[in-house]
């Protein structure tokens, strides 16, 4: 939590859907306690647009360096090829730091050893699943089966990569149909904005190694929806979200976004457990 009798100041690095989804939340959530000071998008007109929308003015930097320099707390939105290195720099700079490309710490000790050194928050918000606490408290005992199995609308697909290389044609699917079948690592790395969440139970888990992900499509899906299933010495834990999609960005789940938002909260000190 943080602790300060003056505004945290927040910086966006990325503008898009999300970020720009984040920055009016803090306008109209958070206003008490933080503003948005900085924003920084590789697409300018990104920026500058947002800052439309948000009371804080001349607001737009020009670089990510600039934004450092503007602000306390970091909003991660941009899941780019460097982002870890967005993310080192952040913590590099002594500023603490949400991350929604969870993706990217998958293997990722170095960066919560810098967090630890430097003295900076590293806060990663559960996304669009449920039952975080539970894997973590399950996962202090020996863990013998760990599976996310993830379920999306086609058009939460398009444009993927490892979609095109496999030469999948989305709109010849006519029915529920498995579009990948493997482990944490293959599935970050094919699937860098649609599951963020498998990285997120990783994370939470000590059960890493034996982590199966199954994603899968159907025409007849109209949500997200993720379901876990881990047993081992605690028993069997089982849960399922179906997520509506986010309005800004189809590949990503509204619920994500909400999971941000009160992250923040709880690091304002605004959300308290049993208050």
């Amino acid at each position: 939590m943080h602790a300060s009798n003056t505004k945290v100041r927040i910086g966006i690095l990325g503008c898009g859907a999300i970020g720009s989804r984040i920055a009016r939340s803090i306008k109209t959530e958070c206003k008490d306690l933080a503003s948005v000071t900085a924003l920084f998008d590789i697409n300018p007109a990104k920026s500058v647009n947002l800052q439309k929308y948000l009371p804080q003015k001349n607001i737009v930097q020009h670089s990510y360096a600039q934004l450092l320099d503007h602000c306390n707390l970091v909003v991660e939105a941009v899941n780019a090829p460097d982002t870890y290195e967005l993310i080192r720099g952040a913590l590099l700079a002594k500023k603490d730091i949400l991350v929604m490309s969870v993706g990217k710490l998958l293997d990722g000790q170095a960066i919560l050893k810098l967090a630890q050194v430097q003295g900076c928050r590293l806060l990663i918000p559960s996304g669009a699943i449920a039952g975080i606490d539970a894997i973590k408290a399950a996962s202090l005992g020996r863990i013998q089966q760990l599976t996310l199995t993830t379920r999306k609308p086609i058009y939460g697909f398009a444009d993927n990569t490892y979609i095109q290389h496999k030469r999948i044609n989305l709109s010849r699917i006519n029915r529920e149909t498995v579009l990948f079948n493997g482990n944490v690592k293959e599935a970050v790395r094919c699937f860098p904005q649609n599951i963020n969440v498998a990285a997120t139970i990783a994370l939470a888990s000590s059960a890493k190694d034996k982590m199966r992900i199954r994603i899968t499509t159907s025409p007849e899906f109209k949500v997200n929806s993720h379901e876990i299933e881990m047993v081992g010495e605690f028993g069997r834990l089982l849960t399922r979200t179906e997520n509506v999609v986010c309005p800004d960005n189809p590949k990503t789940s509204y619920l994500a976004v909400l999971s941000a938002i009160v992250t923040l909260k709880q690091y304002l000190g605004q959300v308290r457990i049993g208050t």
